[in-house]
């Protein structure tokens, strides 16, 4: 029987695409996490599908950008754990608005980076202890996993400084780009601030894939990412974290 990926998991962004994704195979996993919270800003509108999933806690989390509602989900999951702590977070909600230069205004980059680097960063700061909790019921483990104690940030390729100029022609994005590079930032900060505590914590690129925000020409299906996510989030240990990956477990520089 293949071993269970952890036994909570938080999943922000979830009514649709990515998120929903991650869900769905979670759920339909072989041995799926006994608690799974599905972060969803609206999950009983007409766009939602989370709430068809019976292992999730519908409405854990609605607005990552607002600190009363991530300290109401934090302490509505520490709740449904009844005393244990918090596996795994994948940080997966995010925006994007598309632009060039000519394009792009203050408002355009405040919002964009709101939701991408202090949604995570508060996200991480309120469940923090949950994290702390879960990594000490492995008091002879000293390894980091994501079956102990783990945060996962969403990121993107073009989060890349090192390969900007390979496809900055194609999508500028200056908001998505800039945002994404600056989650890349808190990741190492995250990684090297929460190691004591034997929490892992690292970045990963689930590809261009066809979702609302990767369009119809992407390559990828959300289940092909996913798949392919789910097999490189169950076999990272200490010598990934601060690291950024792609769905296929490959290195991608800062």
């Amino acid at each position: 029987m293949a071993s269970r990926i952890c036994d909570s998991v938080l999943v922000t962004g979830s009514n649709r695409g990515i998120g929903l994704e991650l869900v769905r195979q979670l759920v339909d996993s072989p041995t799926p996490p006994v608690q799974i919270f599905a972060g969803c800003r609206d999950p009983n509108g007409q766009r939602s599908q989370v709430r068809n999933h019976a292992n999730t806690i519908q409405k854990s989390l609605t607005y990552t950008t607002s600190p009363t509602s991530i300290a109401e989900a934090s302490k509505l999951v520490e709740t449904k754990l009844k005393g244990k702590g918090l596996n795994l977070i994948i940080n997966n909600a995010g925006v994007n608005i598309p632009g060039s230069l000519a394009e792009t205004g203050k408002q355009e980059m405040v919002d964009v980076y709101t939701t991408n680097v202090v949604g995570p960063m508060l996200i991480a700061k309120d469940f923090h202890p949950l994290l702390c909790k879960a990594a000490a019921q492995f008091p002879h483990q000293t390894s980091m996993s994501c079956s102990r104690s783990a945060i996962i940030n969403v990121s993107t390729l073009l989060s890349s400084i090192t390969t900007c100029p390979e496809n900055f022609s194609v999508s500028p994005m200056y908001p998505y780009r800039v945002s994404k590079a600056a989650l890349n930032m808190l990741t190492r900060c995250l990684a090297e601030d929460l190691k004591k505590d034997g929490i892992l914590v690292m970045s990963l690129h689930p590809g261009w894939v066809q979702t609302e925000m990767g369009g119809p020409k992407a390559p990828l299906t959300t289940a092909e990412s996913i798949s392919g996510m789910m097999k490189v989030i169950t076999s990272l240990t200490e010598k990934d974290t601060g690291t950024l990956l792609d769905w296929e477990g490959k290195n991608i520089p800062w």
